[in-house]
């Protein structure tokens, strides 16, 4: 699934560090496919992207601009894989994670122009089961309100239903939310989820008969002839797929390639793996108005111009931060909400429709224009949002004939910045930790089985001298106790691409039982859709 991260399309936090040495010597930038001519400011765009993804060590990136209903160019940069020659090109496959949620609007939109229900419509008369952890807003939440992020959840807010991998269904998951706290207000404030776009799939598949993927595919993809895109994570890569490989900081720090994930959960959040040349055309339709030339050359409409419209209107204001570092000035936007599945913002006086995608070691972005009809995607393989964020800001640049900026310099400095921060907050916890404070109890005084009401059991054993935590649906949420101070450890997860570890706190009761375990992210670098702080573990009397 998408790291389901929402990558800030201006101040991107994440890691620079130096490129390992197969990356060093991975082939340069592969000549840019093009179907119409380049414009002046974009003659040295293919260096330009290589000098990007060395800077940021990134692996491989796939890049495709539409202008005017054509392609301006479409190409690749790098390899799919460390320590493999195979480049990526412009059909090679990504995980476009968040924005999925795009498609899953497009879905909806689809279904509206048909009259087979109306974005007002109440989400209990579509899922009489639904239900949130308020009766009002249970009662209330339409259709519209799964797609802006304004529900009262807090961000990321039930994430580890599905992320890492578990093995809760998708019905599941969705009936675990009426367990999730709500934080704020109903329709008061933004606050990113991927959650309720699980029931969003869900109201797809009630409304039409068909399972979230089968739609996509037969309503989507195979009219816009989108035959390098599906709707799920391959759990397997073939010597000659054209697929890329995602890479991860292990612990922050080593560039590594991560598993493939098959996620099946909420697939409507994130579950799509696509191509630029294949996003291309999604761009271009998109950028028409909801219109499309068939394969028999006849002229289409997806979704009618009404229903883009509100797509891209602003639903959910989003407050405007002052960019983490100067260089970034120029990009501050005057405006920054959330529409149906799309960013909107501005940039250099022109509208922006956007999003941005995070799954485990890959993070893109997809820009449109619309009074430019311009189109930008820019697909990485590696979780550097800085990436992305550098090549779309030069591609703006160049057909907004915009003065020049270094955004390679800039987002460096940006990421810079955000490492110090991470090292300062570490060392705040280490000059409060008392130094040899042991624990209250011995090891099994902290072992047994743990039950959040909307997460479910997560399980402490004593394992050979030490302690081991284990999410139960949580495969890869395993790992080891290491003692911090007192009754507070910290869960090192075996699987160290996650760079997840969290501090364990054991609240004792007057007679020196567990009464409550919380948790919490170590690093502020830790993506938000690990919602450890969320959790209400309590024992389970076994």
């Amino acid at each position: 699934m998408s790291r389901l991260r929402h990558l800030l399309a201006f101040g991107v936090a994440s890691f620079a560090f130096a490129l390992a040495a197969q990356a060093q010597d991975a082939p340069a930038a592969s000549p840019a496919a093009s179907v119409d001519a380049k414009p002046a400011a974009l003659a040295d765009f293919d260096a330009y992207v290589d000098a990007v993804r060395k800077q940021f060590d990134v692996p491989g990136i796939a890049v495709a601009i539409v202008k005017d209903g054509r392609i301006v160019m479409e190409f690749g940069s790098g390899v799919r894989k460390l320590g493999e020659p195979a480049k990526v090109d412009a059909h090679t496959q990504f995980a476009i994670a968040s924005n999925t949620k795009a498609f899953t609007a497009a879905s909806l939109a689809i279904l509206a122009d048909e009259k087979k229900l109306d974005m007002n419509d109440r989400v209990i008369d579509r899922l009489p089961w639904f239900q949130m952890s308020d009766p009002y807003v249970t009662r209330e939440m339409r259709v519209r309100d799964l797609l802006a992020h304004r529900s009262g959840l807090s961000l990321g807010a039930g994430d580890l239903l599905y992320w890492p991998a578990t093995t809760y269904s998708t019905q599941e998951v969705v009936q675990r939310l009426r367990y999730v706290p709500l934080t704020n207000s109903f329709r008061a404030e933004y606050a990113y989820d991927n959650i309720l776009f699980a029931v969003a799939g869900l109201v797809i598949e009630q409304v039409s008969g068909k399972p979230w993927a089968d739609f996509v595919r037969e309503r989507i993809f195979a009219p816009l002839g989108m035959t390098e895109s599906q709707t799920h994570a391959p759990t397997s890569i073939g010597a000659n797929d054209d697929i890329a490989t995602g890479h991860a900081k292990f612990d922050f720090k080593d560039l590594k390639p991560v598993a493939p994930m098959s996620w099946n959960n909420n697939q409507a959040a994130g579950g799509i793996y696509s191509s630029v040349h294949d996003l291309s055309k999604w761009m271009t339709m998109q950028l028409d108005g909801g219109r499309y030339t068939d394969s028999s050359g006849k002229q289409q409409q997806l979704f009618s111009e009404k229903r883009q419209a509100e797509m891209w209107s602003l639903i959910t204001p989003i407050h405007i931060n002052e960019p983490s570092v100067p260089e970034l000035r120029a990009a501050k936007p005057n405006f920054s909400g959330y529409g149906e599945g799309w960013f909107v913002s501005d940039y250099r006086g022109h509208k922006l429709v956007w999003h941005t995608g995070g799954w485990p070691g890959m993070v893109s972005r997809v820009t449109l224009v619309p009074e430019l009809k311009l189109g930008v995607v820019v697909l990485t393989n590696q979780e550097s949002g800085a990436a992305f964020q550098a090549v779309t800001m030069r591609a703006l640049d160049a057909f907004m004939e915009a003065p020049k900026t270094d955004w390679i310099a800039a987002y460096a400095a940006s990421v810079k910045k955000a490492e110090s921060g991470a090292d300062d907050s570490m060392k705040q916890h280490e000059a409060a930790r008392m130094k040899g404070a042991k624990p209250s109890l011995p090891l099994d005084g902290y072992a047994g089985t743990y039950r959040d009401p909307w997460y479910g059991d997560v399980k402490v054993a004593k394992e050979g001298g030490k302690l081991v935590m284990r999410f139960t649906k949580t495969a890869q949420l395993t790992g080891t106790l290491e003692p911090w101070q007192h009754d507070t450890f910290i869960a090192h997860w075996n699987d160290r691409s996650l760079n997840g570890d969290a501090f364990v706190n054991f609240a004792l009761d007057p007679d020196g039982k567990v009464r409550e375990v919380r948790m919490e992210p170590v690093s502020p670098l830790t993506d938000f859709s690990f919602d450890f702080q969320d959790l209400r573990l309590t024992p389970v009397n076994d």
